[in-house]
């Protein structure tokens, strides 16, 4: 595929429209800023600052984010057993049972949408492993897998990941707190800032995927408990 056409790819890879369920999860977010008086709760922007900063520089910029970069050079040369690995890594770190249901219900969805619409060699491979039960896959799997099926490089796999995953934050606070979009998109656009430099350490590291989060789990947790929710999780 010619470089130069691999943006609109990767811009329709992205796009809130791609129906991958992604607008039904908040990872946690309803949970915390519905439950008030809490240590994890999120109400103001300086909350939801610091919510995007601990997904940027933990979820992402430690677990998710390395899997990507790891799992797109696992695509590009069939290693299969490398997937499999990241993508059961990527479920043992998430503490929280409806994390791990999304994260495969939004990476299966991923998958075979984009097998159906850029069929590849390299998609058939990845959803041949799905097919068997060997990978969820996870949604950074499956991001991996269609970011390097398109022709799209490696970092910018990982950049557009971020975004999406950040994006998606930002939408579910602007139907759950008191917030307008300018102030909301001013917070985006703030983190989005760092970006570049969380990429440049994941693409120098070699350390294990980890994560530590424990207030966002535990608002993960605590979610399927509210009267009424907008989001699975």
């Amino acid at each position: 595929m010619d470089q130069h056409s691999t943006v609109l790819p990767l811009l329709h890879l992205c796009d809130s429209l791609f129906p991958i369920g992604a607008f039904a999860y908040s990872d946690g977010l309803e949970g915390a800023a519905m439950v008030r008086h809490v240590p994890e709760n999120v109400a103001t922007g300086e909350d939801l600052r610091g919510w995007l900063e601990v997904c940027l520089h933990e979820t992402i910029g430690r677990l998710e984010g390395p899997a990507v970069w790891r799992a797109w050079a696992a695509v590009e040369s069939s290693d299969s057993d490398t997937l499999i690995a990241i993508d059961r890594e990527l479920i043992a770190l998430r503490p929280s049972s409806s994390a791990r249901r999304s994260t495969r219900a939004m990476g299966q969805r991923l998958l075979s949408t984009w097998v159906e619409l850029h069929p590849h060699q390299s998609l058939g491979q990845v959803a041949a492993l799905a097919e068997a039960g060997t990978v969820g896959p996870t949604l950074p799997i499956a991001f991996a897998a269609a970011c390097a099926a398109s022709g799209v490089e490696r970092r910018h796999a990982v950049e557009a990941y971020t975004y999406t995953r950040l994006s998606a934050t930002v939408s579910a606070a602007m139907r759950l707190m008191p917030i307008g979009q300018t102030e909301a998109h001013r917070l985006l656009a703030r983190v989005l800032d760092r970006v570049p430099a969380v990429v440049n350490a994941i693409a120098a590291s070699n350390a294990p995927l980890e994560c530590f989060t424990p207030l966002m789990d535990v608002a993960a947790m605590s979610q399927q408990y509210l009267h009424s929710r907008l989001f699975r999780s």
